[in-house]
């Protein structure tokens, strides 16, 4: 282990912040919740993967080795948080005509070209539902007796069983949580299926036998399964976004105490992980964050309008991960001046070499950095130390670009993978080439060179009207506006 400072999250469980220690000496095992892939994620659902890069690459950077495993739900999945109904995958294939696999495979890949333009790191697995549904039987076939009871929907999971139901959410009422719908038959408002039978006349793609009847398995025994079965009971760490804090979560830990043991809450452990966190809501004004809006806001989009992906990181890191952050064009644009600022820096530092030790003047930057990241990953306090470091004056270039490397790791802004150049905006709409822009500056240079001011600022003119800033004295030379 290193010398930094004690690592200290903050528990949705216990609601309190609290010193990592790990399960198992020297590791750090974490699961996260990953996506439904029956339709393109939208910003919002990539903040929870930026949130659990950086709670990787915190952990890796204090010295633990790190098992991180995402899900690929593929399976399950209801339209809603009901027990009974569609399942989403079913209604996309339906709906596009093509076979659920294709849609599986389409989304996903989607969804990993995201992850990667977003320089996440990748896991030490994905770990995909539909391969779990033999493990998912046999951890339902342990559990039934005790816990369950058979409905002709399916068979369900009744949560008077064990103690401390609904803990992490503190939601729980005499009604049950708001968004589970009624089932008759049902012992308690807010149990749930584990296992859905096909209705009677129905096929579905996606279905399996088992003892209960042909069917699929329900959406929250699969995240149970997968990750007791890659990271052993107990694991360190389950995050995932703060909308799974009320159902999902709930149940995954009913499931696991049901499994492992029926003790209560108090020792967290007992959930299946030692600690439970969530990221907070992205929220975007004009309801485009949600799928049903149509032209939802995902990353392409940002990317069509000009926008580098790394932007949108910036964006993210520069709130708390447990502050509602809220999207809006302009923050957008701030962001990506911000990291074009960094960028101007750290191209200057390119081809120079890591220095060995730290520099006396940048020591203090770099102590204030790692204690921001050291409680609960605070990376708005973490990048103003980095851009102290960047701004420091006097300081040998190898010596501030080790200390900015260092930095980085942990921020994943791959400052030194990318090049000012690559910031450019240039939006999908516009129709001038970047070969005109050259021919237009060039003539506007000439121009100037003439004293023909007139001719000079009417081709700036020209330029800007295409939404092109011509920046006189910068060796980029020009630059696309935001639009």
């Amino acid at each position: 282990m290193t010398d930094a400072p004690r690592l200290v999250l903050f528990n949705s469980l216990t609601r309190q912040l609290e010193p990592f220690e790990p399960v198992h000496t020297g590791e750090a095992r974490v699961y996260t919740c990953g996506p439904t892939v029956y339709n393109y994620p939208h910003i919002g659902n990539m903040r929870a993967y930026i949130f659990a890069d950086v709670l990787g690459r915190v952990l890796t950077h204090q010295g633990y080795a790190l098992t991180h495993v995402i899900n690929i739900t593929d399976v399950g999945h209801l339209t809603d948080d009901a027990d009974t109904g569609e399942d989403k995958m079913e209604r996309i294939a339906r709906a596009q005509a093509q076979s659920i696999w294709e849609i599986a495979d389409h989304y996903t890949q989607a969804y990993w070209a995201d992850i990667s333009a977003l320089n996440i790191r990748q896991p030490a697995q994905w770990s995909v539902a539909t391969k779990y549904v033999p493990q998912m039987i046999e951890f339902a076939q342990k559990i039934a007796d005790r816990h369950c009871y058979e409905l002709d929907s399916g068979l369900y999971f009744d949560v008077s069983t064990v103690s401390d139901y609904g803990r992490l959410a503190r939601a729980v009422t005499d009604e049950g949580e708001g968004r589970i719908e009624a089932v008759a038959g049902k012992r308690n408002a807010a149990d749930f299926a584990i296992w859905r039978k096909t209705p009677p006349g129905e096929t579905r793609q996606m279905e399996w036998d088992s003892p209960w009847g042909r069917g699929a398995p329900g959406w929250h025994l699969e995240c149970s399964v997968m990750s007791g079965d890659l990271l052993g009971f107990p694991f360190d760490i389950h995050t995932g976004g703060i909308d799974h804090r009320e159902i999902h979560h709930p149940n995954e830990i009913a499931q696991n105490q049901a499994f492992c043991c029926t003790n209560g809450l108090d020792t967290p452990a007992n959930s299946g992980a030692k600690v439970w966190m969530h990221n907070n809501f992205l929220v975007e004004r004009s309801g485009k964050m949600s799928k049903s809006s149509g032209e939802f806001l995902r990353l392409q989009l940002l990317i069509d309008k000009g926008f580098h992906p790394l932007a949108y990181r910036m964006m993210c890191l520069q709130a708390h991960y447990r502050s509602e952050l809220e999207f809006s064009w302009e923050g957008l644009a701030a962001a990506l001046v911000r990291l074009k600022r960094m960028i101007i820096v750290t191209e200057r530092l390119a081809d120079t070499p890591p220095g060995e030790g730290v520099h006396p003047k940048l020591a203090p930057m770099l102590e204030t950095f790692e204690t921001a990241i050291a409680e609960d990953l605070n990376t708005a306090v973490a990048l103003t130390a980095l851009e102290d470091v960047l701004a420091a004056k006097k300081v040998d270039a190898g010596a501030k670009r080790a200390v900015i490397g260092r930095m980085d790791a942990v921020l994943g802004l791959d400052l030194f993978g990318t090049r000012r150049v690559d910031l450019r905006m240039r939006p999908k709409s516009v129709l001038l080439e970047e070969a005109e822009i050259e021919d237009i500056l060039q003539r506007r240079k000439q121009a100037r060179a003439d004293k023909d001011f007139a001719t000079s600022d009417a081709l700036r003119e020209q330029l800007a009207a295409q939404g092109v800033e011509v920046m006189d004295g910068d060796p980029l030379g020009w630059e696309w506006k935001p639009g």
